[in-house]
């Protein structure tokens, strides 16, 4: 081994356990602050769970409601991960300075090179097709008051990266192609794509042609690495997070609403003739009473804040909204990434402070959230049937009325009132419980 390929070698496996040690040490603060959520069971009905996420996530189901995107994120997704089962050879020949070790499958071998090329042609056209959708057709959900700056940004800079990678691997193996036949040597793998697509490398000389796939190559293992760190900043983060999500998605049907454990007690409480009233519920008198509802990420689930991470930004849910459909400030889209950045801003507090969090005098209602956004929503559930991975935006959009009301007793004046007739004459309208039938009174 000469000097040379050692330290090709060497520079390499620096720059694998850099990426990815630094990839884990990212995704470990993520399920730190997931864990700064309340606890929920979520691992009923197993089988169901399995056979949800299979479906939805792996088979994406919930994508190709809307066929022209959904068969586009198809193929990006299917090719983005098919194709990149060659890395496994990249980090076997990193490592160890061998040339596509995997040619000794012989035809298995071409058909799956070819098969990567055509994949990664159609994942090219794919991003095109986005592009132009996000940003010369302008599709309106693109375009909604919280997509502006970086969810803008980063959404184009996801296209950039798929598309500089595909071409990064097809020029890598047009490069080996024509270098091998221009030195008269047969080539491992079948590359129907590359060699019709960068023709031109054909009038290259051998030398140049391997300074070029060495370069591609280079290139494509670095990129890669450095898109996997890109995760954590970015709404791609839902490659990885989509699957569980999905697996603790809500079993039970959209419109029931969870009782609140803490009024349950409540209620026991007031109705056993035998209970101190005035004694702590947990028996500990230094306990901390337990808030009613969400004002802050604290108060959320742990499932909620998972949902937070797993947010796409796709806008569908947005889209399907029928209070932001006529025009209210409402988007459940941006229930979700104000979730997550609250989340974020949390962290990076505790990552501050020592791993402790200090009290920074915000919460995620008032300033991240508006109420106006809050009492906006109709519980319809548009938003979270829409979502392709079976996010909830309306769970926290509840939970966060209820502090509302229950701990700030800052209800909407209609709302205040319909429940003051709900407690005086026993239904919502103003009119006592002895006049109701005055109306046939008349007829």
């Amino acid at each position: 081994m000469d000097s040379l390929s050692y330290l090709s070698q060497m520079f390499f496996l620096i720059a694998l356990v850099c990426g990815i040690g630094f990839f884990i040490f990212n995704v470990r603060k993520v399920f730190r602050n997931i864990n700064l959520g309340r606890p929920t069971n979520r691992t009923d009905n197993p089988n169901e769970r399995w056979t949800l996420m299979t479906k939805v996530a792996l088979g994406q189901s919930k994508m190709v409601v809307r066929p022209v995107a959904g068969i586009l994120h198809i193929l990006v997704y299917a090719g983005f991960i098919i194709i990149n089962l060659e890395v496994l050879e990249i980090i076997i020949d990193g490592l160890f300075g061998t040339h596509r070790v995997f040619s000794f499958l012989g035809p298995v071998y071409d058909a799956l090179i070819g098969s990567f090329e055509v994949l990664a042609l159609l994942v090219i056209v794919a991003v095109i097709i986005f592009w132009i959708r996000r940003n010369i057709q302008k599709i309106p959900r693109f375009w909604k008051r919280e997509m502006k700056g970086w969810p803008k940004d980063d959404a184009n800079y996801i296209l950039y990266i798929e598309c500089v990678l595909m071409l990064a691997f097809l020029s890598m193996n047009a490069a080996d192609y024509y270098a091998h036949a221009n030195a008269g040597e047969d080539l491992a793998g079948s590359f129907p794509i590359s060699k019709n697509l960068f023709f031109f490398f054909n009038s290259f000389g051998t030398e140049t042609l391997h300074i070029i796939e060495r370069v591609m190559w280079w290139f494509h293992i670095l990129g890669i690495l450095f898109f996997l760190n890109y995760l954590y900043y970015s709404k791609h983060f839902h490659i990885l997070s989509a699957f569980p999500n999905v697996w603790f998605s809500k079993l039970e049907p959209k419109g029931q609403l969870n009782n609140l454990e803490s009024v349950k007690n409540e209620v026991k409480l007031m109705m056993d003739p035998n209970a101190d009233p005035f004694a702590a519920p947990s028996g500990d008198t230094t306990a901390v009473p337990e808030t009613f509802g969400a004002k802050d990420v604290f108060d959320l689930t742990k499932v909620q804040l998972l949902n937070a991470y797993s947010c796409t930004e796709c806008g569908r849910c947005t889209s399907e909204c029928p209070a932001n459909i006529t025009g209210k400030k409402l988007s459940p889209r941006k229930i979700m990434m104000d979730t997550r950045d609250r989340l974020e801003d949390v962290g990076k507090n505790i990552d501050k402070n020592d791993g402790k969090f200090v009290d920074d005098g915000k919460k995620l209602i008032g300033d991240y959230i508006q109420p106006e956004e809050i009492w906006a929503c109709t519980s319809c559930n548009a938003c979270t049937q829409a979502c392709p991975i079976n996010i909830d935006p309306l769970s926290i959009i509840i939970d966060i009325r209820r502090y509302l009301v229950m701990e700030e007793s800052a209800a909407p004046m209609e709302l205040n009132l319909m429940m003051q007739n709900v407690e005086n004459n026993g239904a919502p309208w103003q009119f006592n419980i002895a006049d109701r039938l005055n109306w046939a009174e008349s007829n």
